[in-house]
């Protein structure tokens, strides 16, 4: 930590010690939360349970059976909070461990398990950093609220439902928890999920010409959305998330090799630009994929998009983002520079719905650990990251 911090300041952040921030993160490893296929119940109340026992008020709110968001507050005055935005669930754990993923275990300065990343370090980093301002007695001009919320990694659910409820109204910034190798992130990228089914006609593979083959016109739509994220590179790209990207991520198709096919499904992932919304890109790829006639070869195609996460971008020089970094400084940060993100997160709906500022600042890495066999998370990095939490409270919410 730098030297330039009030007494008051040094009490709070002494009060947030390695041991804490990882005894929480272990236990919140050791609850799995899986999604798909959407076991967030067990993850949400070890959580709650530890906001409960360390004299905040928590709000538990059952999106779907067994899938709750969990809103824990430290009460505050009547101006403007800060938002503490996180996610509950973690990717399927997958092969490739040589560690137990739920075990939580500390190796040379590491804490490993499914979610100690993405973004458990995260949740357990806001805890004890609100945990600490509520011990040290320090008095806000507006309450502090970590929004816990289920369904990140899937298509959303969670932010969606806070947000219809009211929550995430009234705050004056919201630092989203995720990884960001504790670099502050003021613009990322949106994500959309298209979905495209190509009907074709079935008929023996003996005598192809007999029908008509799905699989022929869902192989000719693959050519040029790959042609399209090619197009998109090439173009204008934004200076901290770079240009829009097209990903076909999964093809499914066909009943058998000795079968023509009439029905071919394809799974496309299309990031979107901090300023781009889901039906503009929805109705342009409706129209260049009617480009290529299939329809004239007796293919039929139908076009949805079944997720839209929204991106942001908040100025360099808001007010906001000055505070947290320099609370970064203070708090013992790397000193990386302002960035932007090519991943998404729950920090878009809230912009949006708001126009909140948001910054993404949380301890791990998404590139490097994130959603992969032994993640792990610097225990360092979970303390630098409450202290930054709790600095920026004060200094955005002084009383």
């Amino acid at each position: 930590m730098t030297g330039d911090l009030t007494p008051a300041e040094r009490e709070v952040l002494d009060r947030i010690t390695v041991g804490e921030v990882a005894a929480l993160t272990s236990a919140l490893v050791a609850a799995p939360g899986q999604n798909p296929p959407g076991g967030e119940a067990e993850t949400a109340a070890v959580l709650a349970d530890a906001c409960r026992t360390r004299g905040l008020s928590v709000e538990v709110d059952e999106v779907e059976p067994g899938r709750p968001n969990v809103s824990a507050t430290l009460a505050g005055g009547s101006e403007p909070g800060l938002l503490l935005l996180g996610h509950t669930d973690v990717v399927p754990v997958g092969d490739g461990w040589t560690l137990d993923p739920v075990g939580g275990e500390v190796r040379d300065g590491r804490l490993y398990g499914r979610g100690s990343t993405d973004m458990k370090g995260g949740l357990a980093a806001s805890v004890v950093a609100m945990a600490a301002l509520r011990t040290a007695g320090i008095s806000l001009a507006g309450p502090v609220e970590l929004a816990a919320v289920m369904d990140e990694e899937e298509t959303g659910k969670g932010v969606r439902r806070y947000i219809e409820r009211g929550g995430g109204a009234g705050y004056g910034g919201c630092i989203v928890a995720e990884p960001t190798d504790l670099q502050p992130i003021i613009a990322a990228r949106g994500d959309s999920y298209i979905e495209i089914a190509v009907s074709g006609h079935a008929a023996h593979s003996g005598n192809p010409a007999d029908g008509v083959n799905a699989i022929y016109g869902a192989a000719a739509i693959v050519a040029d959305l790959e042609a399209w994220h090619h197009e998109l590179a090439a173009g204008d790209s934004h200076p901290l998330v770079g240009p829009p990207t097209w990903n076909v991520g999964r093809v499914d198709g066909g009943l058998g090799t000795s079968t023509v096919p009439a029905e071919c499904h394809l799974m496309v992932d299309r990031r979107l630009l901090p300023t781009e919304e889901g039906a503009p890109v929805l109705a342009a790829t409706r129209e260049r994929i009617a480009a290529l006639g299939l329809d004239s070869r007796g293919l039929g195609v139908e076009i949805a998009m079944t997720m839209e996460m929204p991106g942001f971008e908040t100025p360099a020089e808001h007010g906001f983002v000055a505070a947290v970094d320099g609370a970064l400084g203070a708090a013992g940060g790397p000193g990386l520079p302002l960035a932007g993100w090519t991943a998404a997160c729950d920090g878009g709906f809230i912009a949006r719905a708001y126009g909140t500022p948001v910054v993404v600042l949380g301890p791990g890495s998404v590139g490097t650990q994130a959603h992969q066999p032994d993640e792990s998370v610097g225990l360092d990095e979970l303390v630098v990251a409450a202290r930054t939490y709790a600095l920026a409270a004060m200094r955005l919410l002084s009383a």
